[in-house]
């Protein structure tokens, strides 16, 4: 078998721009996809900065979280920036009111990205496509300090008992589904790029990110079913589980997207925390790729303080009939880690390597990392070594001689 070796950038392909009030602090965690020309790669990627103009009740900035554009015409060796504006900005109201938005079936419904927009997802589902963020109603603080501000609360949500107030006292995500104009997006037309569908995730149950889909149907429990993956932070919230508090991948089947944050989806546990390196949590991490045969690859990260921080790895699943996937091939070595001086802590005191996308050009996987949550940096790999060196592993971690 060929040796299997990863390159990764020597230095940021896009770092914080100072001056840029909504990107001046962290630029991270890229969404990838590649346009129909086969060789030029547009980003979506996270950003923050202080927001002094939110700052409610005169105590300390909230940092809300962006979205940016950027494209390359390299394969991913250079990114230009458009750093004149997000490309998809959180509304940032206070007065409930006013915290609502128009969904692609012209319904006015609560907008839980009104505070930020995390980590983006990009992916297909039958032929369309889609973007998924983690999302606040309110924007964090310094989040990244042990002891971060949470000023920015307006009063009413300590004065009620619902969904919406629970999950905004507890600052906690509820990933939101939009659809995806591509074309707008390209043509810098943002306004018109993204529209809000639906939450997928919900808050009052549990914090819920890492969250996309399979780009097809599955059949399961004799349905024909959209297939989501997600990592509640309290797995032991669904149904059928109830051992399992550890942040963990599950998977989630349902006939639409709305019917995803209700009681109409069946959820079941995919992987659970296995090895020292992921002993706090695991979670997917980009869109899975099609190997044929009923085969996906699955990008997964953990999770383990002190030593070992975020790092990536990857598992293979199977279809079955008229049932979910099952792990085939789960690797126990950390893959991808922190190495570079410029990957290394600084604001946070652990290393972070975080993937959030990739594309295939040719045999190449080329994936967008997060590093130490402040740059973005890529990865290389053959993917047809990548897929072979999984399979050396068992669905338990066992390694093969």
């Amino acid at each position: 078998m060929e040796k299997l070796k990863i390159e990764f950038s020597s230095e940021p392909v896009i770092e914080p721009k100072k001056g840029c009030d909504w990107a001046d602090t962290m630029v991270l965690n890229p969404a990838l996809f590649l346009d129909d020309d086969g060789k030029t790669i547009h980003m979506l990627f996270r950003a923050t900065g202080p927001w002094p103009k939110k700052n409610l009740k005169g105590v300390s900035d909230p940092y809300p979280i962006f979205l940016g554009y950027a494209q390359s015409t390299d394969l991913g060796d250079s990114f230009q920036a458009d750093f004149s504006r997000p490309a998809l900005a959180p509304a940032l109201e206070y007065d409930k009111e006013k915290m609502f938005i128009v969904n692609t079936i012209g319904e006015k419904v609560i907008n839980f990205a009104n505070g930020c927009v995390e980590d983006p997802r990009i992916f297909t589902v039958e032929g369309k496509t889609y973007l998924t963020v983690a999302s606040r109603l309110f924007p964090p603080g310094p989040y990244w300090e042990k002891d971060a501000r949470r000023d920015n609360l307006p009063d009413w949500v300590f004065e009620d008992e619902t969904a919406v107030e629970v999950c905004a006292r507890r600052n906690d995500t509820v990933t939101v589904l939009f659809e995806l104009n591509v074309d707008r997006l390209k043509a810098g037309d943002y306004e018109k790029a993204f529209t809000y569908v639906c939450p997928l995730t919900d808050g009052a149950l549990s914090d819920n990110r890492d969250v996309f889909f399979f780009p097809k149907r599955f059949k399961i429990n004799g349905k024909m079913q959209l297939l989501m993956l997600h990592r509640p932070d309290n797995p032991s919230k669904f149904e059928g589980v109830t051992d399992v508090t550890t942040p963990s991948i599950m998977l989630a089947a349902a006939e639409t997207f709305e019917d995803f944050a209700t009681g109409k989806a069946t959820n079941v546990l995919l992987a659970t925390s296995k090895f020292d390196w992921e002993s706090e949590r695991v979670g997917a991490s980009f869109p899975p790729i099609d190997l044929g045969e009923g085969k996906w690859l699955v990008s997964y990260h953990g999770k383990q303080l002190p030593d070992y921080g975020y790092t990536q790895s990857f598992m293979i699943l199977q279809e079955q009939e008229d049932d979910f996937p099952k792990i085939i091939h789960r690797m126990s070595d950390r893959l991808i880690y922190a190495k570079q001086d410029w990957e290394l802590p600084d604001k946070f005191p652990c290393p972070c390597i975080f993937t959030t996308g990739a594309v295939v050009v040719d045999d190449t996987l080329i994936m967008g990392y997060g590093a130490a949550d402040q740059k973005i940096g890529i990865a290389k790999v053959s993917l047809s070594v990548l897929v072979e060196y999984v399979k050396l592993f068992d669905a338990e971690g066992v390694k093969s001689n």
